[in-house]
């Protein structure tokens, strides 16, 4: 089914805080229409508007057809305790809640006092029957494990632990339970819920955090294949360079939305240009009423200075001199009225909000031994994983690239590489005077119940609360935010805590996996820009193919299969 959504005079937010207003979008088939703001901006809580999760504080959303499938896949994997893979997905797909109304609209059918409000049991079966065959609930227990298997998660590769145990599913199947998945695979997983949804039109949050590049590249497909419509967020630059075709842009800083035609590389021209003619209006205009102002205030000067000298200077019984004088300095009143009429008379422009812009620096720590790390046959044994044997040396200021499948053992190779897993054999050796900084892929130490800045403490017990409480806020992490328990702040709010903490530390030796998932598009800007003046030992592992190029690295190591080689 083609289907069309058109939203009119959209307002949405949190409680009394209005993030956007005035939004009117539609979205038609074969439209891919990216989102983009700070965090903040409100993006995931317009796609919520979309999706029908959550009420508009103003305006209304329309659907043509009345009953086309909207599906809303969340950036984070809400993991359920007890759910399986199988589950998860039908869930995700909408084919569970599908089932779920066709299943009570048959039972309605047997007993008609079930019906509700009314209806006609006939009619809200036909209807929740056609919706179940058009979720694709029918096949979807035998669609799921061909996906399954064409996205490697029956491969056996379990290279980095899951979330609160120590090794990762080797085999995932439909009975897997979620809670025992990897991120990369709970992220591939989430993946086989798209390709296996059969939605009119897809809202996508952050589609692209945790996937590799085999991921992202089946997700472009996808997303270049669809004949229905999508709407997506996502701080992938190169992914969305490749699949949207409009840009609606959220500017909290100037409480505005705008959506671009064009793509995503003319979006960025075309956001630059206007805002550089917003600039140049309100310079302009600033300009002229400066001169104005001005010229005025001197005409009333010499208006003012030449009543006085009249008054002073002209004998009394000089009648005719004295008005002359006087209608001279009326002359000149006049001019100042017709000066300030002048300066009412300008169309007034705004002066463009000053765009908050976050300042980072990373934090620096003496040189620490010319040898930072080395691994000599190193392995480890996970399951029916195997890493290594890894024969690596990483020096004082080298910069690596790390890249690699999920589940290939980047997360092993930097557990072994820092010292904090042993190897089953061979050895691994940490440098003297080491100071590691490192934002991991879970945000693992804002994760907890403390408060954000309890939690900020600890890591830096030397700072005073009040001087953490100033540094969060420059990340944009205020009264609060620090205030609530770390673990429950958004992915991205738990990143530039991290992003503080680096600049907080002194490190020589940065290890960053995953840094830009949940960063928006100004962080991801300023992160590449502090790693340039860094000087320090980097081990960057990332799937972000713009960050790969923007970022200065001298080495590039590269896993697969347990195996790291040097490229």
């Amino acid at each position: 089914m083609t289907a069309t959504l058109v939203a009119q005079g959209l307002a949405g937010g949190h409680a009394h805080r209005t993030l956007f207003e005035g939004l009117d979008l539609t979205v038609a088939p074969g439209d891919v229409i990216g989102v983009v703001g700070v965090n903040g901006a409100g993006k995931s809580t317009l796609l919520r508007i979309l999706a029908g999760e959550l009420q508009p504080q103003a305006g209304e959303i329309h659907l043509a057809p009345g009953d086309a499938f909207v599906g809303w896949l969340p950036q984070e994997h809400d993991r359920v305790a007890g759910e399986t893979v199988a589950q998860y997905i039908a869930r995700r797909t909408g084919c569970a809640k599908a089932t779920e109304e066709m299943d009570a609209a048959a039972e309605a059918l047997g007993d008609p006092s079930l019906a509700v409000g009314g209806q006609d049991p006939n009619d809200v079966y036909a209807v929740a029957l056609e919706r179940w065959l058009a979720s694709g609930a029918p096949d979807l227990e035998d669609r799921v494990p061909a996906v399954l298997a064409e996205l490697g998660l029956d491969a056996g590769r379990a290279g980095d632990p899951a979330p609160g145990d120590g090794e990762a599913t080797s085999n995932v199947t439909g009975e897997t339970l979620m809670t025992s998945l990897s991120g990369g695979q709970a992220a591939r997983v989430g993946l086989a819920a798209l390709l296996l949804s059969r939605f009119d039109i897809v809202l996508l949050d952050e589609p692209t955090n945790d996937l590799d590049l085999d991921g992202l590249e089946r997700l472009e497909k996808f997303v270049q294949g669809l004949r229905g419509g999508a709407v997506l967020v996502s701080h992938d630059r190169e992914f969305l360079a490749r699949c949207v075709t409009r840009v609606l842009e959220l500017d909290l800083a100037q409480h505005s939305n705008h959506v671009y035609g064009g793509g995503y590389e003319s979006y960025l021209e075309e956001r630059a240009i206007a805002k550089q003619h917003r600039r140049d209006e309100y310079d302009e205009f600033a300009r002229k009423k400066a001169d104005l102002v001005s010229r005025a205030r001197t005409q009333r000067e010499w208006s003012s200075q030449g009543t006085r000298n009249a008054m002073r200077k002209a004998p009394d019984n000089d009648k005719i001199k004295r008005r002359a004088s006087m209608e001279s300095s009326e002359k000149q009143a006049q001019k100042v009225r017709q000066m300030e009429s002048r300066i009412r008379r300008l169309d007034e422009v705004e002066e463009p909000r000053k765009e908050w812009v976050l300042e980072f620096t990373i934090g620096s720590a003496p040189r620490s031994s010319s040898v930072v790390a080395t691994l000599n046959e190193a392995r480890v044994s996970q399951g029916s994983f195997e890493f290594g044997p890894a024969l690596l040396q990483l020096n004082a200021g080298d910069r690596v690239g790390i890249t690699g499948p999920n589940g290939a053992g980047k997360s092993t190779l930097l557990r072994v590489l820092l010292g904090r897993q042993v190897p089953d054999s061979g050895t691994a050796t940490l440098g003297t005077s080491v100071a590691i900084g490192e934002i991991d892929q879970a945000r693992s130490l804002f994760a907890g119940s403390l408060p954000l800045v309890d939690a900020f403490e600890q890591q830096v017990p030397e700072m005073a609360s009040a001087d953490v409480r100033t540094l969060l806020a420059k990340f944009g992490l205020k009264a609060d935010h620090v205030t609530r328990p770390s673990g429950e702040l958004s992915p991205g709010e738990r990143t530039r805590a991290g992003m503080a903490l680096l600049q907080a530390q002194g490190v020589n030796v940065l290890v960053l996996d995953e840094p830009t998932n949940h960063l928006d598009l100004p962080a991801i800007e300023q992160l590449e820009q502090a790693l340039e003046s860094y000087e320090g030992a980097l081990l960057l592992v990332t799937h972000d193919r713009r960050m790969l190029e923007n970022v200065r690295l001298d080495r590039h190591w590269h896993v697969e299969g347990g195996r790291v080689s040097e490229r």
